[in-house]
């Protein structure tokens, strides 16, 4: 963790409560989301802003801050709808990679030195993900900009998609200069606190899940998908080897999305781990999962699915002081070490170019993403043998356990609790602030800009109308006078675009400066006008003519 001088003490969130919290889902986005909410409570900051697209989310990020401690940290709202306004605080993290998007509004308010944009990866193998990482290369980020990846391998895997994309511009269009945000790899974390203690609390939680005190507990907690997650055959196989010789009780604490895949899950469990006392917990209840964490004696998860990018379970489990056995996968590889703080189990995927059909599938919408995720699956292999070699040592040795759990515990509270973690998020930000006031223009700057795929409708579709607005536009007054026109914001064809309509004082002024008798053009109304916007006033002349209360004929 670096020293507060070093550290960046001035950010905004992109705020959105869904991102941070188990309102309305319990996913691990959000677990990570509220953890870092958490972790930016325990720092006590004067100040925050809230980059949101209300007042009202933005003092629900304040109130969560309190919740857990904070109430001292004021939270500034950010409107959506400014982001200049973001240069105050110099710097906009958002819990996902789409840092494209801010940066395309960053240069069209302030330009790419206005502040920076830090984003996160989660899941990566969805067609949005894959896209957003491939636009990186043509949108305007900056190298004071940053996409944090959560361990080694889905660095690598972000590497691939940009420079596959990279090669595809150089060879399209030449392209040469070609700037990316830096892609650090900094991991979740885990509030270790959360998990102190858990051994005093085994019989009692053994108790109210129904498990006799002698039985060897196996515990997996996430999401329960076989096609999504992990699939559960090379768990099951592995288990029964242990059954057969000692009392097993397997508990899946997680949730299934529908009542076939409940019961393909237990269907395959009563086929392949016969021997295995098999119990589910309702992962969502989280009294129910603490009972299931209490009562656990070693952790499992044989991820095999690329859905997975980092996998915060099992650093929870070497938090609570279990040892673990997963699968040598993806960021499991950063957390777990194997032979110390568990067993990492050697995994298998066919070789690059032997998967072209699933991706086509995928592509044309053939497959969806689920289905695309499980095909793969059934193309990685889990070494079945070792997983029930690990399962074996561990069940058979209870002092094997406890080293590895405690080995585990320590390097979760020395490199993974959030006041580590987010110290280095806070380091990360300081460097990309300092980078972004030092960083030497060797290149013209890029001009400010809508994004093209997002411009202003009204030069997109220029061509559809008679004529567009022009200074020489003219307009004459017609019948309905200044209420008839207000009643007209409250038609109901009319009043579900009442939040761009022009204000009824606007309404008045623009009617005022009409003459009694003939004619006027659109710029001397702007000019009787100036206090007010011309953009405004012009949206305002077309909104009246529109209604009927004025008339027009567009400039020879």
């Amino acid at each position: 963790m670096g020293t507060q001088s070093q550290q960046q003490d001035r950010f905004a969130l992109l705020y959105e409560a869904d991102g941070y919290s188990f309102r309305n889902k319990v996913m691990g986005r959000q677990s990570a989301g509220l953890a870092l909410v958490r972790a930016i409570a325990a720092e006590r900051l004067p100040q925050l802003y809230a980059y949101a697209g209300s007042a009202s989310a933005a003092a629900t990020l304040a109130a969560d801050l309190a919740a857990h401690g904070a109430r001292e940290t004021q939270v500034a709202w950010i409107p959506f709808t400014n982001p200049a306004g973001l240069a105050e605080a110099g710097l906009l993290y958002r819990p996902d990679p789409d840092i494209a998007h801010n940066a395309w509004h960053r240069l069209r308010t302030v330009g790419p030195r206005g502040y920076s944009l830090c984003g996160v990866t989660h899941t990566t193998a969805s067609h949005g993900v894959m896209e957003v990482l491939a636009d990186l290369l043509t949108a305007p980020v900056e190298e004071w900009d940053a996409v944090i990846c959560t361990s080694r391998a889905v660095r690598d895997s972000v590497r691939a998609v940009i420079e596959a994309q990279a090669e595809y511009l150089r060879e399209r269009l030449g392209a040469t200069r070609l700037t990316l945000p830096q892609i650090p790899v900094i991991p979740l974390g885990v509030h270790c606190a959360d998990y102190a203690g858990r051994a005093g609390r085994r019989e009692a939680a053994r108790a109210a899940l129904g498990i006799a005190p002698d039985r060897v507990v196996v515990l997996f907690v996430g999401r329960l998908s076989f096609h999504g997650k992990a699939h559960p055959l090379p768990m099951y196989l592995g288990l029964e080897r242990v059954a057969r010789e000692r009392p097993v009780t397997l508990v899946q604490a997680g949730w299934f999305a529908n009542e076939p895949i409940e019961r393909a899950f237990r269907d395959d469990a009563h086929k392949l781990c016969p021997s295995v006392d098999y119990r589910t917990v309702d992962g969502r209840d989280q009294s129910r999962l603490k009972l299931a964490w209490d009562a656990a004696d070693i952790f499992t998860s044989l991820s095999d699915n690329v859905q997975e990018t980092f996998g915060l379970t099992p650093l929870e489990a070497m938090a609570a002081g279990l040892p673990v056995v997963v699968s040598d996968w993806d960021g499991y590889r950063d957390t777990v070490r194997d032979g110390i703080d568990g067993f990492r189990v050697p995994t298998l995927a066919p070789a690059p170019g032997h998967g072209g059909d699933l991706a086509d599938r995928f592509d044309l919408h053939v497959d969806n993403y689920d289905l695309y995720c499980g095909h793969a699956g059934q193309f990685t292999a889990v070494d079945v043998e070792a997983a029930g070699r690990a399962y074996a040592m561990l069940a058979g040795d209870p002092d094997l356990r406890a080293r590895m759990g405690a080995a585990g515990a320590q390097r979760a509270r020395e490199c993974f609790d959030w006041s580590h973690v987010f110290g280095r998020y806070r380091d990360l930000w300081a460097d990309l602030g300092e980078r972004r006031r030092s960083a030497p223009n060797l290149q013209p700057p890029l001009s400010r800009r809508r994004r093209p795929a997002h411009d202003d409708p009204f030069r997109v579709f220029s061509a559809y109308p008679t004529a567009p607005l022009g200074p020489a536009t003219r307009f004459r007054r017609r019948g309905p006078g200044l209420d008839a026109v207000v009643a007209r914001r409250e038609l109901a064809t009319v009043a579900f675009a009442k939040g761009m309509l022009p204000e009824p004082p606007m309404l008045a002024a623009i009617l005022d400066a009409m003459p009694a008798e003939g004619w006027i053009a659109a710029g001397e109304v702007v000019a009787a006008l100036p206090t007010q916007p011309p953009v405004l006033v012009g949206r305002a002349l077309v909104w009246l003519a529109k209604v009927g209360a004025l008339d027009f004929r567009s400039a020879p």
